[in-house]
């Protein structure tokens, strides 16, 4: 179960360069790595969001068009969720003066700023020609992105060992990436309309949101000082990397269970317009709905330490499922008013920032997982993961979205009145009834799978410590325990059953 026997440590990594001139704060690290996350987030979410909309409702594509666009999508999307992992691998082996992510994080951002505006911009052409100009521009998207979003979030494990300090950064980026995240949801129809609605409002627009995100990433990347927690670093050759995500099957029951919960949210958040236009009738109503689904993430973020305090992660994950499962039932049933709507944004939406943070801090468990298991560690590469699920989650949605609004008559139909009340139930299923079995789905596979609970990763820390492969920089006298529980290489912790 081990793996090949790890090597007896060495000396620290040189080429790993921590300066000591000053200390790390643990406190500057989680303000300057979370605040970085909000204009990634607008940049995303713009992106992930609001493109088939651009598409369909700004430059008005046709149904053939707009089934080319979408296999295009859906292939570009697996291919980058693919290059993915090669990034992490690159990551994993990169040695600089400024470190392993800080490179490669200014590289993408940078990147990623002037693709997005192309994005969002008329080329000119339409029929063959634009579908042409648009794959080109939305793989190169998709490379710029990866540059940058696999070291970011490489980064956050990389800051501390301790359970209770990672959840308490995962909870704060979440916090901000919420606020991202939902400043473009709620300001994007009006802003735009208030530019004049046409393709150059929506260009101006991605200025804006690329700007906020090249300025959070200059912060985090001035700011964030990573502390060495790991006493010897080997480099991973490509041969190797399959081995490390498939020798660690509690990241690949992780993998499993995020794709399948992304794959539905993403369903739901991308087909909140529509609904709004269509369903509900009334446009101007989806800014509202979405500042209160905006509310209940950040509540639901916000409150993640303190639920934590007391419920253990399985419980608090059985809550976030409840919860969410309560709100797309009522959802289902609610009258077309906003106050049974608002109530079941609410319930849903409170529920998914729980289970957000929750899969964010099991991914970084299984770092440890792995390095314990396999006697190596790759943090970029098992946390490229996370990145994977959410573009491989992201695809099959828009597959999906973009299949619905054509059988729907939605695509083709002038306004709310030329689309049927079959095609309005389609919708709505989709919408809600879709969602909510894969959300019961992930929750059952992880339940029954992972294994890493509060005892069992402080026992693989402080078997890795006994075989001298973590430093004690990150250990604080809460920790201290762990460590002297001392676990023989020749008789590993197993996970406990489920």
């Amino acid at each position: 179960m081990t793996g090949a026997a790890p090597a007896p440590p060495g000396p620290p990594d040189a080429s790993q360069p921590v300066s000591r001139a000053r200390p790390v704060s643990a406190a500057v690290n989680r303000w300057a790595f979370s605040v970085g996350t909000l204009g990634r987030d607008m940049l995303y979410t713009l992106v992930n969001m609001y493109l088939i909309v651009f598409l369909t409702e700004v430059l008005d594509l046709t149904d053939e068009s707009m089934w080319w666009i979408t296999g295009v999508l859906l292939v570009a999307r697996l291919v980058d969720a693919v290059t993915d992992i090669a990034m992490g691998a690159i990551v994993d082996n990169t040695r600089t003066r400024w470190g392993q992510y800080k490179p490669w994080m200014a590289v993408g951002a940078v990147a990623s700023a002037i693709v997005t505006v192309a994005l969002f911009a008329d080329p000119g052409v339409r029929g063959p020609g634009y579908v042409a100009a648009f794959a080109i521009v939305y793989l190169l998207w998709g490379f710029a992105w990866t540059a940058n979003d696999i070291p970011f979030w490489s980064m956050m494990p990389a800051l501390s060992l301790v359970q209770a300090e990672r959840e308490r950064i995962g909870s704060l980026s979440k916090v901000f990436a919420t606020i991202g995240l939902f400043a473009v949801v709620v300001g994007i129809i009006p802003i735009t309309d208030a530019l004049g609605g046409g393709v150059r409002a929506w260009t101006i627009f991605a200025a804006g949101v690329v700007i906020v995100m090249l300025a959070g990433q200059a912060l985090t990347l001035a700011c964030v000082r990573e502390p060495r927690l790991v006493r010897r670093r080997r480099s991973t050759s490509v041969r190797e990397v399959w081995g490390v995500l498939t020798g660690n099957d509690q990241l690949l029951w992780t993998a499993v269970a995020m794709v399948l919960f992304m794959t539905g949210y993403s369903i739901t958040t991308s087909l909140g317009v529509y609904f709004f236009k269509y369903a509900y009738r009334d446009e101007g109503m989806y800014a509202p709905f979405a500042a209160v689904l905006g509310v209940a993430q950040l509540a639901g973020f916000a409150a993640f330490p303190l639920l934590r305090r007391r419920l253990s992660r399985r419980g608090l994950y059985s809550l976030a499922t409840a919860l969410c499962v309560a709100g797309y039932v009522l959802f289902w049933f609610a009258p077309m008013a906003m106050i049974p709507i608002g109530v079941a944004g609410l319930l849903a939406f409170f529920g998914e920032a729980l289970v957000v943070v929750l899969m964010l801090v099991f991914i970084t468990d299984c770092i440890e997982y792995g390095h314990w298991k396999l006697g190596r560690r790759n943090g970029s590469v098992t946390f490229a993961l996370q990145p994977f699920i959410n573009k491989l989650g992201g695809a099959l949605a828009t597959a999906i979205v973009s299949a619905t609004l054509i059988v729907t008559g939605i695509n083709r139909a002038e306004g709310p009145a030329d689309v049927s009340p079959d095609g309005v139930a389609g919708l709505k299923a989709i919408m809600m009834l879709l969602p909510v079995a894969l959300v019961v789905a992930s929750y059952l596979i992880h339940r029954r799978r992972y294994a890493i609970d509060e005892s069992f990763y402080a026992r693989i820390v402080g078997d890795l410590r006994d075989r001298g492969e973590l430093t004690d920089s990150d250990d604080p006298p809460a920790e201290s325990p762990a460590r002297h529980r001392r676990v023989s290489r020749a008789s590993p912790p197993v996970p406990p059953d489920r």
